[in-house]
């Protein structure tokens, strides 16, 4: 009896916080929810991390418990801890323990695309280093070494691209939070 009325505090205080009214429709929600789960899933997420991911996004709190996320999706704990599992091995979740209890609480943090594409930029200087080595087994002037040259040049250039682009987001980032902090939300 003690924590089924928690969780449900839990929930209606992370819902209630949406609109000018205060008040939220939980199924309109649940349909964006479901619907931005989709095209995680189209961009190739496993289908029950994108719907745990999508419904840790769209709470206010960005934290909640393997029972909350069940309770939201209406799925069973082994599928939340499933995709729990997944995305905290692509760092796009972290686990916490809740405080005072053994259970786990996952959060997912504000600046989740900017780490994820920041990631973006390690993996693309692998595949730089895989690359020339590729070219130079082919040879650079052979069919299939000039067409891995020309794919080595885009990721060096997206890299380049990438390292700009993630720089003028965070000084956007940092000017809107001010802006949200002086006006006092």
């Amino acid at each position: 009896m003690s924590e089924q009325p928690q969780q449900s505090a839990d929930r209606t205080d992370d819902t209630r916080q949406d609109g000018d009214d205060g008040r939220r429709d939980d199924e309109a929600v649940s349909q964006f929810v479901e619907r931005f789960a989709s095209q995680l899933v189209d961009a190739g997420m496993q289908r029950m991390s994108a719907r745990v991911f999508a419904c840790l996004l769209a709470s206010d709190s960005g934290v909640l418990t393997s029972a909350e996320l069940g309770e939201r999706l209406q799925v069973s704990p082994a599928a939340v801890s499933g995709a729990i599992r997944y995305l905290a091995q692509v760092d796009m979740v972290s686990r916490e323990r809740e405080p005072g209890s053994r259970r786990d609480r996952y959060r997912v943090h504000s600046d989740q695309w900017y780490e994820a594409m920041a990631r973006r930029d390690n993996m693309l200087t692998r595949w730089e280093g895989t690359l020339r080595e590729g070219v130079e087994s082919l040879g650079e002037n052979s069919p299939a070494g000039r067409r891995m040259g020309e794919t080595l040049v885009f990721f060096e250039f997206l890299q380049e691209e990438l390292a700009g682009l993630l720089q003028r987001w965070r000084e956007h980032r940092d000017q809107l939070r001010a802006e949200f902090e002086s006006a006092g939300r």
